[in-house]
């Protein structure tokens, strides 16, 4: 028999007491948590059930798979419908679900549950919890960061003369998962698919994706249409790295750029320049808007003549950096039109790149903590344009 919750007790009711703040402010009377982020968060561990949590009381988690979990207010059930004998008539007026990514069928037999209950969503209630991180959180964030930057350290010796993105990036990840990568990137909100992280090199850099990145790449095959597609790294061409840094369940964010050969002068000033603006990015405090940090960013890329290759060419992302943490687009969001404000504990990771056709992509990628003095960087690899030899 196991635990059901894995974190220590302190942690356990520091982030139990600050969901409830948050569930009081918002109106709601409980909340019923299903999503494997939100599960992991709340107790350390994933199962597949549910997290009944009541504004004041006992939470009650009920289990469907694995087996062998025991603790306070655990139970087994076989379908939903079941949670309602444990529950009783202590049922809430006012129940939160994780309305964003809940099936519309799960939806439905949990209305007959709580057939009395006014649904709200809480998705946005978790999302806010989740970004203000604890030490603790932070302190997996960071041993992940330390991970990380060994294996990019690392890439120039995996380099032989002749590679293909590809063949590339099979070598990172192998580095990376003897270190004790999960290779997992967890993904909120809009669908969107990637296979361990993007390695892009030369015009492949500038292939849209579906998704909102700011290179996507073509890809291997149609049904993921994003990433390396099997060309050769050529002399003259630039090789972005972005790949996963999740080695605790908590992740960092972490891009590099190398190249081969002569790189012309513009590509070496958009990198320079990626560099300046994580640099000046980092310098902001707790109560920045980040709508503001991205309006600065932008204004950087224009002046230096760079805007029409700033997060993109053929096609731009709408962001500059997001939060980052159980999953990789966390709140956050640094973006034009972002409501978000900074706050103390948030870990953000901070893009600024730049795509040059007919060479590729240049720009650095780094993850921050957000101090009350400004930004501690938790990826530090070297940032430079680093050269593969030929």
């Amino acid at each position: 028999m196991e635990p059901i919750i894995l974190l220590n007790e302190k942690e356990y009711d520091l982030r139990l007491s600050r969901l409830r703040e948050r569930m009081e402010a918002g109106g709601f009377d409980a909340i019923l948590v299903s999503d494997n982020a939100n599960i992991y968060y709340l107790t350390g561990r994933v199962f597949s059930g549910y997290i009944y949590i009541p504004s004041s009381g006992e939470a009650i988690f009920f289990v469907k798979r694995p087996s062998g979990l025991e603790g306070d207010g655990t139970v087994y059930i076989r379908k939903p419908e079941q949670m309602g004998e444990s529950i009783g008539l202590n049922m809430p007026q006012t129940l939160g679900m994780e309305l964003d990514v809940t099936p519309w069928s799960t939806v439905e037999r949990i209305k007959v549950v709580f057939d009395m209950c006014e649904l709200k969503n809480a998705s946005p209630l978790l999302r806010e919890q989740r970004s203000v991180k604890t030490d603790e959180e932070i302190a997996l964030i960071k041993k992940s960061g330390m991970k990380h930057e060994y294996v990019y350290r690392h890439i120039p010796k995996l380099y032989v003369a002749g590679m293909s993105d590809l063949e590339l990036q099979v070598e990172i990840e192998k580095l990376s998962r003897l270190e004790g990568c999960l290779g997992q990137f967890r993904i909120s909100g809009d669908s969107m698919e990637l296979y361990m992280g993007n390695v892009l090199t030369g015009d492949n850099a500038d292939i849209p994706s579906p998704y909102d990145f700011a290179m996507g790449g073509g890809g291997l095959d149609p049904s993921l249409p994003v990433g390396c597609d099997g060309s050769v790294i050529k002399p003259g061409s630039t090789v972005m790295v972005d790949m996963n840094g999740n080695y605790t369940g908590y992740m960092t964010d972490m891009t590099r750029t190398f190249a081969l050969g002569t790189i012309e002068r513009m590509a070496l000033d958009a990198h320079e320049l990626s560099i300046s603006i994580c640099s000046e990015l980092s310098k902001c405090i707790p109560g920045t808007p980040a709508k503001e940090m991205y309006e600065r960013a932008k204004k950087m890329a224009d002046d230096a003549g760079l805007g029409n290759y700033f997060m993109g060419h053929m096609q731009k992302a709408g962001f500059i950096g997001h939060g980052v943490g159980i999953e990789v687009n966390e709140l956050p969001v640094i973006a034009p039109r972002s409501k978000d404000i900074l706050q103390s504990g948030n870990v953000i990771a901070l893009e600024p790149k730049f795509v040059i056709p007919k060479m590729g992509a240049v720009g650095i990628e780094n993850t921050y903590v957000v101090r009350e003095n400004g930004m501690e960087c938790l990826t530090n690899a070297p940032e430079e344009l680093i050269y593969f030899s030929e």
